[in-house]
């Protein structure tokens, strides 16, 4: 089967702005948590920032390849950081540089943010809360980032952007000359492409065709330019965005773009298989998607996964799924089956919300917490 060339190509651009246009925008929903925890929550996320300037911080102007907090990948792969990422928000990253001490202590404060009757053990529901809190700071860190990209590439400011003016800055960062690429396309003379560029672009003007709400001019505005760089958090393009899934799922090559069959979505990944590493790779690919298609995706068990299956199963803001989700999470680290979680289940089933292994600590969580 033939696969789309990735959007995820080396399309960067170094972006140096004040810190003051990073932050949270002020009607960004506040987390119910205290007052304690909301200022630590601050500070650190002022800190994460700071040191994603000092980084460079690199700006992609394409569809991202991966999402925050989504389930699959736009390959159709599953997402092995979703639990935590769905955990820890952008705390995350934070986690990711810490020492095992320092997320210890934060696994503790995130614990007592996320337990809001005080009872020392989270339930479903409070989960479920913290779930769809975390899945909202995900939005808001691209709507962020969607105005740092919106400036790029609207130039002379004028609140939209046209394919045009998109698709000169995207030449440009593959080595094109920008000036010349403008006159060309101003006169429409042909612009000579390599054929890999051309596919890219071919896919990146559907997708801006699909962003564009009628009456469609092919004119984005910051909101439709969202929509193009993360279409999880719109209804329309979550639907684009799985039939895109499907389509590349599609083995019987039937073309059907509404279903989707347990034999198509556990297909192995192209490769082949050289060595018993590898074929326990396959092992493990074909019994969590068996696994998640028939307990989770296929939601009449029918054997057959509908587009609307799918679409809700993607869905990042479905409250439905965001208790699911939490009834699962409980049900990993639920020890003593009291079908809640308390804070040393937590840390000895830390890789599972965190990414980070610190069972170590577990033996002395009562002695600080």
């Amino acid at each position: 089967m033939e696969r789309r060339v990735s959007l995820s190509v080396s399309l960067s651009v170094s972006v140096s702005l004040s810190l003051s246009l990073l932050l949270p925008p002020a009607g960004a929903r506040p987390a119910n948590t205290s007052g304690h925890s909301d200022a630590l929550g601050v500070q650190e996320m002022q800190q994460d920032m700071r040191q994603d300037m000092q980084a460079g911080m690199q700006q992609e102007l394409v569809p991202p390849e991966h999402l925050n907090g989504v389930k699959l990948e736009l390959d159709g792969r599953l997402n092995r950081d979703f639990h935590p990422e769905l955990f820890l928000g952008r705390a995350r990253q934070r986690f990711e540089r810490g020492e095992r001490d320092g997320n210890r202590r934060r696994l503790g404060h995130i614990f007592s943010r996320v337990d809001i009757n005080k009872d020392k053990k989270i339930s479903a529901k409070e989960m479920q809360r913290w779930i769809m809190e975390k899945t909202d700071e995900h939005f808001q860190e691209a709507v962020e980032e969607n105005k740092i990209h919106f400036q790029i590439v609207d130039p002379d400011g004028d609140g939209h952007v046209s394919w045009d003016e998109y698709k000169i800055k995207f030449l440009a960062s593959k080595g094109f000359n920008e000036k010349e690429i403008a006159e060309k396309i101003k006169n429409n003379e042909e612009l000579k492409i390599d054929e890999e560029t051309q596919e890219v672009l071919d896919n990146l003007k559907d997708r801006w065709y699909q962003a564009d709400n009628p009456p469609p001019d092919l004119l984005l505005s910051e909101q439709e330019f969202l929509s193009f760089l993360h279409p999880e958090h719109s209804r329309g393009m979550l639907h684009f965005m799985v039939q895109e899934i499907i389509r590349d799922l599609d083995q019987d090559g039937d073309k059907r773009l509404t279903l989707l069959t347990l034999s198509e979505f556990i297909s192995l990944p192209v490769g082949t298989v050289e060595n018993q590493q590898a074929q326990d790779i396959d092992d493990d690919w074909v019994r969590d998607r068996r696994r998640e298609f028939q307990e989770v995706i296929d939601a009449n068990h029918d054997g057959i996964v509908t587009m609307e299956e799918l679409e809700e199963y993607m869905d990042p803001m479905n409250e439905h799924n965001a208790l699911n989700e939490a009834r699962q999470m409980i049900a990993v680290a639920d020890e003593n089956q009291n079908h809640q979680l308390e804070l040393d289940e937590i840390l000895k089933y830390s890789e599972y919300f965190t990414g980070s292994k610190l069972m170590d600590y577990a033996r002395n969580v009562h002695e600080e917490f």
